[in-house]
C-alpha cells in the first residue's frame, strides 16, 4: 500500500538512483510528500537523458518511480503507437490507484486525462487534483483540457476530491478550491534595493522561449527603447525552440549590447536577476498561476503581463500591482514610459506588488497542503 500516489505527464530523468523533473514542479511536490510514509510517482521517463540545469530531484526515503510511456496523438504514427500503449498505461494507473491511500493527479495533461477517467472508479478514496492551467471556462484551450476540467468540476464523476485551481471562477462546484503556489520562504523576505533606474532600466523575461510565451515582444520593445535613446538591459532567462531565432533577430535590430540570453538557469540565478530588475515583460498566451509573475512581484519587479487566467486577480485590473498589456509593443512602451516619468508611481506599484506576493510563501503553502489531506 502506497500512502501517496502522484500521477503526472511531466517527463522525468534518472541519475544515481534519484529521479529528477522540472524544478518548480518537483520543489512543490517535495512539500506535498514531506510528511508521507511512502510515495509512488506514475509518469514518463526520458531514455538516456540526464537532468537539465532547471531540474530538481525528489526528496523522500521511501520513493518509488513507476514508468509509463509518454504518448500523444499529433500525427498518424503517434496515434498508432498510442493505441498500443494506452491499455498498458490505463492498467498501470488503475493498479497504482488501487494500492494508494491518497491519490494526487496533476492536470491538464495526457497522463492526467487518463487518470481522470480512471479515478471515477475510486469514489471513496481521498484525492487532490491540481489543475495547473487556466480554469477560465471561456478561455481557448484544447478539447482534452476542457474534458479534464469538466470531469474534475463534476460532483457526480469526481467524488471525495479537492480540485485546486488558480483564482476564483463563478461556475466552480463544491469540488473546487481556489489555490496558489509559492517559490520562496519566510526567511527570504529581505529588503530590496534596486539599482538606480535613472542610470539603467533593467528588464527581464523568465520562461520557455516558444511562441506561446511571445518572447519576441521583449525584442520589439527593446528596439523601441533603443530608438528612444534609453539606456537599458534586457535579460532572457530560459531556453527553447525560438532561442536561435531571437538571437539572430537581436543582432539584426542592433541590440547585441542590450540583450542577454542566459538560457536555462537555476532558481538562485533567477532570484538574483529579479532582485536587480525593474520590470518583467511576460505576455504569455496561456498560464495557470504564472510563477514568473509571482516571483517577480516578490522582488518588487513590476510585471507587464497579459490578461490570462488569474493574472488580473494577481496584479489588479487598474494597475494596482502591475500592468495588464496586450501583444502590441508600442502600447507596452507607452505604458512603460508612464512609470519612467513618474518615480513615485513606479515605487508605489513595485512596493504593492511585493507586499501582495509576500503573502504566498512556502510555509503558507505547506500549511495549506496539510489541511487538504
Amino acid at each position: 500500500m502506497d500512502d501517496f500516489l502522484i500521477i503526472t505527464c511531466v517527463q522525468h530523468t534518472s541519475k544515481n538512483g534519484d529521479y529528477y523533473a522540472y524544478g518548480p514542479y518537483v520543489r512543490e511536490m517535495n512539500l506535498w510528500i514531506e510528511n508521507e510514509k511512502s510515495v509512488r510517482v506514475v509518469a514518463p521517463l526520458k531514455e538516456n537523458s540526464t537532468p537539465d540545469k532547471i531540474d530538481t530531484a525528489y526528496k523522500h526515503s521511501a520513493f518509488t518511480f513507476q514508468e509509463v510511456p509518454a504518448y500523444h496523438v499529433q500525427n498518424p504514427k503517434a496515434i498508432i503507437q498510442a493505441i498500443k500503449d494506452l491499455p498498458f498505461i490505463i492498467a498501470e494507473i488503475y493498479r497504482a490507484m488501487k494500492k494508494a491511500k491518497h491519490i494526487h493527479i496533476r492536470i491538464p495533461g495526457n497522463m492526467g486525462l487518463l487518470a481522470m477517467f480512471v479515478q471515477v472508479m475510486f469514489p471513496n478514496k481521498p484525492k487532490t487534483i491540481k489543475y495547473a492551467g487556466n480554469w477560465d471556462v471561456d478561455s481557448k484551450q484544447p478539447k482534452t483540457y476542457k474534458i479534464q476540467r469538466f470531469i474534475a468540476n463534476s460532483t457526480f464523476l469526481t467524488k471525495n476530491a479537492k480540485v485546486l485551481v488558480y483564482g476564483q471562477w463563478p461556475d466552480s462546484t463544491s469540488n473546487v478550491l481556489p489555490f496558489f503556489t509559492a517559490s520562496y520562504r519566510e526567511n527570504e523576505k529581505e529588503q530590496v534595493i534596486k539599482p538606480a533606474i535613472e542610470e539603467k532600466i533593467r528588464l527581464v523575461f523568465v520562461g520557455a522561449l516558444y511562441d506561446g510565451k511571445n518572447p519576441e515582444i521583449g525584442l520589439q520593445l527593446s528596439s523601441l527603447m533603443k530608438q528612444a535613446g534609453l539606456n537599458f538591459e534586457f535579460i532572457y532567462c530560459g531556453d527553447g525552440v525560438m532561442r536561435q531565432e531571437l538571437e539572430a533577430q537581436s543582432l539584426q535590430l542592433g541590440l547585441q549590447d542590450n540583450i542577454i540570453f542566459k538560457g536555462n538557469v537555476n532558481a538562485d540565478t533567477v532570484k538574483d536577476i529579479l532582485k536587480k530588475s525593474h520590470f518583467l515583460i511576460f505576455v504569455s498566451e496561456t498560464e495557470g498561476w504564472p510563477k514568473a509573475v509571482a516571483e517577480a512581484m516578490f522582488w518588487a519587479c513590476i510585471p507587464f503581463t497579459s490578461r490570462v487566467s488569474c493574472v488580473p486577480q494577481m496584479i489588479g485590473e487598474k494597475r494596482e500591482r502591475g500592468v495588464l498589456v496586450n501583444k502590441n509593443p508600442q502600447e507596452i512602451f507607452e505604458q512603460l514610459k508612464t512609470l519612467l516619468e513618474d518615480k513615485m508611481e513606479f515605487e508605489r506599484m513595485a512596493a504593492a506588488a511585493m507586499d501582495w506576493a509576500r503573502n504566498y510563501t512556502l510555509e503558507t503553502f505547506q500549511s495549506e497542503i496539510e489541511r487538504l489531506k
